[in-house]
């Protein structure tokens, strides 16, 4: 049996940053991972930008996450971060997806961790409130993995579920959750044709868009185009169940992803609802190929060059918690005696319903801490939870969702598990102090 002092179930962006978390931390470190590579919604979702580092003019995603674009940055792989032009967030980060599968190996090699890739969790051998062991399926057969201290960063809360961890799903009335979304990427487009589109109707795009930005932007973004976005569905050539065209370039001028497709009432906890979704966010996103060749200035001649590759996820499981995060603590910014993350993204709910995104924004420059009792549950003693399926209601899930702040959460998670393999406690047992100190020292935000 292969034996670790720290496992993560699942390689995401939260799960990498942990991971390299833990093995800079001293433990010995193994990251499962069911794909190829690292880096999860970004580096397999075709998820882009990053958003966001910021709250207001204050950078407060910083550490490891932060450390990583500074890497990509000094390779040209990444603007940084720019001022978002629609205002939604003041700032988002563009990268190259291929530099930052290749950049997180690097980190998380260099700082002694162990990746399999290939693998996926079978069951899981409990002994009490704790977890002995679990058992992955790979393609040479079941692997037994011993470990002190689990992190479930699988995105669905897979590993606490197996834990007999509490675990719920979707929005509180029904049970639904945000809806999907197949992204696509294109190049060859005229990105200073588009941004002549945009100056000239300023007033017709989403959000909160201002000329100078527009012209300034060193990357750009649209949303908008709602009227003929309408008209191409009356005319059954659109059937995405959203209003809007949603493209953000990527650090490389000219190739835009599109975050457009809206793929409603799929489970991604069911393995036959999760392949349909990736059939129709296909189609969907053979629609806007069409769609934006024919109607978006700049894109007359734009090429396909991915899609997903597979569909992105916004939510499913959530784990209950020692503590259940609310939309009332992020509007009210609520500073937690345990905070173990710092985040200033708004509430962001994609309608389970079809048309329509819900926003709780923060006054400009607010922020709200995440605490660490929502990582971690009654039931487990060696289970630290990460990523998008910590203790949260469906409102607040929709905001702590998103890569930059999962990542704040992933360093948070990586540190607690070293501390509590190299320290022989449980997770309820673990100084939340010590924590906190760890996360400072290490560059981590907390202090607001």
């Amino acid at each position: 049996m292969e034996r670790f002092d720290v496992v993560i179930v699942g390689g995401g962006f939260s799960g990498s940053i942990a991971a390299i978390a833990a093995a800079r931390n001293q433990a010995k470190t193994l990251i499962i991972e069911a794909t190829a590579c690292l880096g999860g919604s970004l580096t397999t979702n075709g998820v882009n930008p990053m958003m966001t580092f910021h709250a207001g003019e204050k950078q407060v995603i910083r550490g490891i996450t932060d450390e990583l674009i500074t890497r990509l940055k000094k390779m040209g792989k990444s603007p940084g971060h720019v001022p978002d032009p629609g205002h939604f967030t003041s700032t988002y980060t563009p990268f190259d997806a291929e530099a930052m599968k290749h950049e997180l190996e690097l980190m998380l090699l260099e700082a002694g961790g162990t990746v399999l890739y290939h693998a996926v969790l079978a069951d899981v051998k409990l002994n009490a409130a704790k977890i002995d062991s679990i058992t992955v399926c790979t393609k040479s057969g079941l692997i037994d993995i011993a470990g002190k201290v689990f992190i479930d960063a699988s995105g669905d809360a897979m590993l606490a579920a197996k834990s007999a961890i509490p675990v719920a799903k979707g929005r509180e009335s029904d049970g639904k959750s945000q809806p999907m979304t197949m992204t696509m990427k294109m190049i060859n487009i005229d990105r200073e044709k588009l941004r002549s589109y945009m100056l000239a109707n300023i007033d017709k795009l989403n959000n909160d868009y201002h000329a100078e930005d527009v012209r300034t932007a060193p990357r750009l973004a649209c949303h908008g185009f709602i009227e003929e976005f309408a008209a191409a569905k009356a005319a059954g050539e659109i059937t995405i169940p959203r209003e809007d065209l949603l493209i953000f370039e990527t650090s490389n001028p000219g190739e835009f992803v599109f975050n457009t497709s809206r793929i409603l009432d799929h489970d991604a906890t069911d393995p036959w609802s999760l392949s349909h979704a990736e059939f129709v966010g296909r189609q969907q996103c053979r629609e806007l190929e069409i769609f934006v060749k024919r109607v978006v200035p700049g894109f007359e001649n734009a090429i396909v060059v991915s899609t997903g590759p597979s569909v992105g996820v916004r939510s499913s499981h959530q784990i209950k918690g020692c503590y259940l995060l609310t939309a009332e603590d992020l509007l009210s910014q609520t500073r937690f005696d345990d905070t173990i993350a710092v985040s200033g993204y708004p509430i962001d709910i994609h309608s389970p319903d079809g048309e329509g995104t819900e926003h709780g924004k923060l006054q400009y420059g607010g922020m709200y801490g995440i605490p660490w009792r929502t990582l971690i549950a009654r039931e487990s003693d060696n289970v630290i939870v990460i990523g998008r399926c910590i203790s949260a209601t469906f409102e607040a899930q929709a905001a702590i969702r998103t890569t930059p702040t999962v990542g704040a959460i992933g360093q948070a998670g990586g540190i607690a598990a070293a501390l509590a393999a190299r320290k022989g406690l449980t997770v309820h047992q673990l100084p939340v102090g010590e924590i906190q100190d760890a996360i400072r020292q290490q560059q981590g935000y907390l202090d607001f």
